[in-house]
């Protein structure tokens, strides 16, 4: 099969180091922040029974759509074709949820799917395959789900040089469709990742076959990665960095499987350099009927990402060595299983997502602009997110007397604040053009 996409490659790469020292961070993102994160199922179960991507529920803002597979284990020529919609419809509805500031990924592999490219050819065929599929469908990026296939098994070598020729070409392959993508889109590719623990935590306990697959896939593309979110169901016992054993379905398992993938641990291929937390979603099923083990009840996930963000006490054995306020969001599997209401209240995962990080609250909404301010959580502990569009503002914040608690002159896209008291505060965002105005709420 021809590319669809001319191939070019990137003439240079920017890396901009900002040292910042006592003020809040400053984080660009093109995922949404919180994100929730669904699985969509592609198919009709009368279990959990298909669902128009229109009408999944609101607050889920990253849709992965399951799953593009390969033609066969010989042939990775992956294949994506929606069911029980034509294309044309179903590509509108990709974009109505893209007008509506959603993310459309396509999902790689699942449960059923081998992925092989141990030869040129296969690796080539996927890498043409994806592109066309991201090109034809307008998708945002994709989601690397692949739970089978030499591509994710360890033979030799580390973490930072894996020795496995399949493992070697999906790393060429995914670096490959981003450049098509951008050639394509001129913006990048969102690439998030869906693991089982065994192949990332898993690699504390040995490092060799299934046992830590992923590391050396996620070390080769940390700086491109926008959320992993490890499965944490259908799982094994874990080591935790603390040298515990932790066991799916309880706060623990959360939480000391959460830490791990942020600071980073020892194996036998090396040590695995965490990721930021928030590039960091907890995955977990949206109710017992949606994986073999691992469902945790509302409760006990509210006081395990409470503890992780810092709201909250320690709801198990597990001590944190940090809290980690940034955490990127929730994940699920999936859409369709949260929508039933046989096993939990219908989007009963929704519904504890936005418990647990707030709705975002729109800031402009008094003013007369043709920006989208949003301001969340609202009411927050203190720590909080301000997110626009706005290439350049200057932000002020101040209490109900006046008196300004915190000023940046450099204000974009997307800024994290911490305020250590309690109160009413008011926002202002001030252009070249128009002043947006809006408050935050702080309880402690």
């Amino acid at each position: 099969m021809q590319n669809s996409v001319n191939l070019k490659s990137i003439l240079s790469i920017c890396f901009i180091l900002i040292l910042q020292i006592g003020v809040p961070k400053i984080i660009h993102a093109q995922l949404p922040t919180p994100s929730l994160v669904g699985y969509w199922h592609n198919w009709n179960d009368t279990s959990a029974p298909y669902i128009p991507l229109t009408a999944i529920d609101n607050r889920y803002n990253v849709i992965e759509i399951s799953f593009a597979v390969p033609v066969s284990p010989q042939d990775m020529t992956m294949t994506f074709i929606p069911d029980n919609i034509t294309v044309p419809a179903f590509i509108s509805q990709v974009q109505a949820l893209q007008a509506a500031g959603k993310k459309v990924l396509l999902s790689i592999g699942g449960a059923n799917a081998f992925i092989d490219l141990t030869t040129t050819v296969n690796r080539d065929a996927f890498i043409a395959s994806m592109t066309n599929l991201l090109v034809t469908y307008g998708f945002d990026g994709i989601d690397i789900d692949i739970e089978h296939g030499n591509a994710i098994t360890i033979t030799g070598g580390t973490i930072a040089s894996p020795t496995n020729i399949s493992q070697q070409h999906l790393i060429a392959a995914i670096q490959q469709i981003m450049q098509n993508y951008r050639t394509a889109f001129s913006k990048k590719m969102l690439l998030t990742m869906a693991p089982e623990t065994a192949y990332v935590t898993g690699g504390m306990s040995a490092y060799g076959g299934i046992w830590g697959g992923y590391l050396p896939i996620i070390n080769a593309l940390r700086d491109s990665i926008d959320m992993l979110h490890m499965q944490l169901y259908n799982s094994g016992s874990m080591y935790g960095i603390d040298g515990g054993i932790y066991t799916q379905g309880n706060a623990d398992f959360i939480v000391a499987m959460t830490e791990a993938v942020v600071q980073g641990f020892q194996t036998g291929g090396g040590f695995f350099q965490g990721l930021h937390a928030h590039k960091i979603a907890v995955g977990l099923p949206a109710c017992g009927n949606a994986a073999g083990g691992g469902f945790v009840n509302d409760a006990t996930v509210k006081s395990a990402i409470d503890y992780i963000r810092g709201n909250g006490p320690k709801p198990g054995l597990y001590t944190l060595t940090n809290t980690y306020p940034d955490l990127a969001g929730m994940m699920t599997w999936s859409i369709n299983w949260d929508a039933v209401n046989t096993c939990e209240t219908s989007y009963n995962y929704a519904i504890n997502f936005e418990l647990i990080f707030g709705t975002p609250t729109a800031l402009s909404e008094l003013n007369s602009s043709e920006n989208t301010v949003k301001l969340f959580p609202n009411p927050s502990n203190g720590n909080f997110y301000i997110q626009s569009k706005i290439s350049s503002a200057e932000l002020t914040i101040t209490d109900v007397a006046g008196k300004i608690i915190y000023a940046d002159q450099h204000f974009a896209e997307m800024q994290q604040v911490v305020l250590p008291e309690q109160g009413i505060f008011l926002i202002q965002l001030r252009t070249e053009s128009e002043v947006l105005n809006g408050k935050i709420i702080i309880t402690k």
